[in-house]
């Protein structure tokens, strides 16, 4: 509220507002004085305002990424990371790494990660806005008389203030915790998800290696039986049937090789995206274990994950955000009372000091519409978090399911290698002797390898579908109570 120039019917004894002119002095000094007064407070009420106002500063955009971070930043950070999930790592990037040392890093100097790590400033920044209390609002006007002689200038001053951020500002700073609390678990969940994947490439870029290996060699060894072939078709010992089938052996293993080739390069690419690091890094990693861990109970695996996965702790923080929105909604239902106290003097010198009250009638609106919508905003919240509930529980059930099956065709499979092996063993040695033809011993070496290479993916994948669980599961499993 604003005041006006001629409110004063009621004069409280407290003059602090008043204009007073010096009753003493009168003629031209006077005027001059009375005329300048108000122009110089005006200018020192500027000054004062805009010396507590804050300054633009400039920040332009990067022309480039950021530089690969250095191996001292690195382990310094890895040494002390602070996360609901992960554990503090020491980092030595020149040895091989663990897939655990490998999620810290990606915690660390992910660029996507520092872009939502930014998001906590904002919500910093809303907090601190949240218990700021508005500014009070002054009017002054002046008015001059022209059409009579005789009289002074009017002088009309108000300082008002919104009392209603009063009794709001607990709410709005309930709100603004809430969403803090919100982003920041928003940001540990995408940390722990990005360290997930960043195990998961190591464990695809160790089944991948162990595939390439086994299919070069497969691809050798069928370059090798082509070329016998194509010198015994010369001799005339073979047929060309036998060469076209040599021919097609050798082109499906250079294929397979190639392709195992391209994946590799494909996840190590996709690794060091995820860590932050350029295109051409090189990083090695730890030999994966070949040890499968054997299922988790599905009932107790879903229950641990109901209380451990951050995104549903992110989700719950963000249903009181919308709890506390109603709140605040409900109470702006209710009128605003503005308060302005007033000083005026009119053109006859008469001196007038006042109190204006405004407040809103609450007729039609009454900030209704305002509660509907955070009502409801507040409801699909609540189904949010009933549908992440429900897709968590189909995930790790989902995964478990498909671990067993891998778990059971993994074993039939290393169940036919071992003696296969064997046999393979003892044809090569009796080809070498010459009791059986070579042909012979080369197809049972070229099975051997496919049962390997087939055993080689179900361990890749039964090692990704492990880290997939303990992603949905949020939590290390053999760390979780």
């Amino acid at each position: 509220m604003v005041g006006t120039g001629k409110i004063g019917r009621w004069r409280p004894s407290v003059n602090a507002l008043t204009p007073s002119p010096d009753k003493g002095t009168d003629g031209p000094v006077s005027d001059v004085r009375q005329r300048r007064t108000p122009g110089l407070a005006a200018v020192v009420l500027a000054l004062v305002v805009l010396g507590g106002c804050v300054s633009y500063r400039s920040a332009g955009l990067p022309d480039s990424p950021r530089p690969d971070p250095s191996t001292t930043d690195l382990a310094r950070a890895a040494a002390r990371l602070d996360h609901p999930r992960l554990a503090p790592v020491d980092i030595d990037l020149a040895g091989p790494l663990s897939p655990q040392q490998l999620g810290v890093i990606a915690v660390i100097a992910n660029p996507d990660l520092r872009a939502q790590r930014a998001r906590l400033g904002v919500a910093e920044a809303q907090v601190f806005e949240a218990g700021l209390l508005p500014d009070p609002q002054f009017s002054f006007s002046l008015d001059r008389p022209v059409s009579a002689s005789g009289l002074v200038d009017a002088i009309a001053s108000g300082l008002g203030f919104d009392t209603s951020s009063l009794y709001t500002r607990p709410v709005r700073q309930r709100t603004a915790r809430a969403s803090r609390n919100q982003v920041r678990l928003d940001v540990a969940w995408l940390e722990w998800q990005a360290a997930g994947q960043a195990r998961l490439l190591a464990a695809r870029i160790g089944g991948l290696e162990t595939v390439r290996g086994l299919a070069f060699e497969a691809s050798r060894a069928a370059d090798d039986a082509l070329d016998r072939t194509l010198r015994a078709v010369a001799r005339g010992d073979l047929s060309a049937n036998d060469l076209e089938a040599r021919r097609i052996s050798a082109a499906d293993a250079g294929d397979r090789a190639r392709s195992a080739e391209r994946d590799l390069q494909a996840a190590r690419f996709a690794l060091n995206a995820a860590l932050g690091l350029s295109p051409d890094a090189t990083v090695v990693l730890i030999d994966p274990a070949r040890n499968h861990l054997p299922a988790p109970d599905p009932v107790s695996l879903v229950e641990r994950a109901y209380r451990q996965r951050l995104d549903l702790d992110a989700l719950s923080a963000g249903y009181e955000v919308h709890d506390a929105d109603l709140r605040l909604a409900l109470l702006q239902q209710y009128p605003r009372l503005n308060l302005s106290l007033n000083a005026a003097r009119d053109t006859g010198a008469v001196r007038t000091n006042g109190v204006a009250i405004g407040f809103d009638l609450p007729l039609w609106n009454r900030n209704r519409g305002t509660i509907a919508v955070q009502d409801a905003t507040r409801e699909q919240f609540r189904a949010e978090y009933e549908a992440r509930l429900f897709s968590t529980r189909s995930e790790i059930t989902t995964l478990i399911a498909a671990y067993q099956i891998g778990i059971r065709q993994r074993d039939a499979l290393e169940a036919q290698v071992a003696p296969l092996r064997q046999i393979v063993e003892a044809f090569e040695r009796a080809g070498s002797r010459g009791d059986i033809a070579r042909v012979t011993a080369e197809t049972a070496r070229q099975a051997l390898t496919d049962k390997e290479i087939a055993l080689a993916v179900l361990d890749q994948a039964l090692s990704e579908q492990w880290v997939a669980l303990e992603l949905a599961s949020g939590a290390l499993i053999k760390d979780t109570k």
